[in-house]
């Protein structure tokens, strides 16, 4: 592995953009107040509802009806969110603030933990209310967390992952200087070469962040303090740069969300493409794919070797307005069990948090790219938990968008980037 930079990338996560960009103040939190909310209906089991992103890969359906064909009187109803992650998050935050008992469980991206945490809306799975984490990967439990306590199950990780064309390229390139050196078999097929996401959201800090950490940068130290006014930083986040303005990434680009690259990718569009696990199991299963029988998966090329993804994934955590606490914590412990670990994996691509699965043989045998999984998930960066997120990344989604679209070099990119987290209080 490598040596942790505290770096503030994301996965697929969302962010409520100005409202929220002073979010972590001195108000809520799970250890202040009365802790009335947290200690109420602990013993209680009845009907709860589960609330996740869309369900792309039709992994939740089919768990759901399991766990209510063997506890029918306590059904689980589930809420479908958007694909949109940030409407994800603003949605959550929502009936939250208006402490809703409909939404007993919700699926919460790892960058949102210390958040909601801090705010006091997520049970302390402690004491009655604790779940084994036994066999459960170090990073995925420490994303869970916030000051020492669990608040949410890890359920699924995530690392970025590079598809490629291994019909066109045999050997996948382990570099960032060697995959643009590539980009000349993309002109030859009059394909685009290279993208990832880099629409103006939370994915573009997933792609910049990326970018700078992989060329030796980082966002913040080792003591959570911003760290962009560096060589490196510059260098990552110029490598994005240049590949927009040589072409490299082809100009639409800048409009991708995850959805759009992969299909872009699928329709035989780009030799190159970063993006998260999920992507493999539609784009070699749909019959509209190109690249189903071609599709080859490779770490993330850094500068000298392997780069450094965004640590991903999602947690399950109940609600401390939940009036069923007993029935969602077993649905919790039910999504963390291999068997439906396993079904995450074989069915909608996640990586699963419990170690021992990526040397299962059987379940290897039918996903090959687990070991590249792993390397992606050792090679990633832990995220610093904290609860003035929502206004990080907006300094970074910002800064970075500009410094693509060419409205502002990327040393200055990086030095009103570094000004705006300092202003929103992280790391303080």
């Amino acid at each position: 592995m490598k040596t942790p930079r505290f770096l503030l990338p994301v996965a697929t996560a969302g962010v409520l953009a100005l409202s929220l960009s002073a979010c972590a103040g001195g108000g809520g939190g799970g250890t202040s107040g009365d802790g009335s909310d947290a200690e109420a209906n602990l013993d209680s089991r009845g009907p709860i509802t589960y609330v996740q992103g869309k369900d792309n890969s039709n992994v939740v359906r089919p768990l759901i009806e399991k766990w209510n064909a063997a506890h029918p009187d306590e059904k689980v109803t589930f809420k479908e969110q958007t694909d949109n992650a940030d409407q994800q998050h603003d949605d959550l935050v929502q009936n939250f603030q208006a402490k809703n008992a409909d939404y007993d469980v919700a699926s919460v991206d790892v960058v949102w933990t210390a958040e909601f945490a801090a705010k006091g809306w997520l049970q302390p799975l402690k004491d009655k209310m604790a779940i084994d984490t036994k066999g459960m990967l170090e990073p995925t439990i420490e994303a869970g967390s916030y000051k020492g306590t669990l608040y949410a199950a890890p359920v699924s990780s995530d690392g970025g992952i590079l598809y490629y064309r291994k019909d066109l390229v045999p050997t996948p390139p382990k570099t960032w200087d060697e995959m643009m050196g590539m980009c000349s078999i993309a002109k030859q097929n009059n394909m685009g070469c290279y993208a990832g996401q880099f629409k103006q959201y939370e994915g573009l800090t997933v792609n910049a962040s990326e970018a700078i950490n992989s060329a030796g940068g980082s966002v913040l130290d080792k003591d959570g303090k911003p760290n962009l006014n560096t060589p490196e930083a510059e260098a990552g986040l110029n490598n994005l740069v240049k590949a927009f303005k040589d072409g490299n990434i082809p100009a639409e680009a800048i409009t991708y969300q995850e959805e759009e690259s992969r299909r872009a990718f699928q329709d035989g569009k780009l030799l190159f493409l970063r993006n998260w696990p999920y992507v493999y199991n539609l784009a070699t299963t749909e019959g509209s794919s190109k690249v189903k029988d071609v599709l080859g998966m490779a770490a993330l090329p850094g500068k000298d070797g392997p780069g450094a993804s965004s640590l991903g994934g999602h947690s399950a955590a109940v609600s401390v307005y939940s009036d069923h606490k007993a029935t969602s914590l077993d649905f919790v412990k039910f999504l963390v069990q291999e068997e439906q670990q396993k079904f995450f994996a074989t069915q909608g691509s996640l990586a699963p948090v419990l170690g021992d699965l990526y040397q299962d043989q059987e379940l290897v045998a039918k996903l090959p790219y687990l070991p590249v999984l792993k390397t992606s998930i050792e090679n990633a960066v832990p995220r610093p938990v904290t609860p003035f997120y929502p206004a990080v990344t907006k300094a970074i989604q910002d800064n970075a968008y500009a410094a693509l679209k060419g409205e502002k070099p990327a040393k200055d990119a990086l030095s009103d980037m570094q000004k705006s987290i300092e202003t929103a209080g992280a790391g303080s």
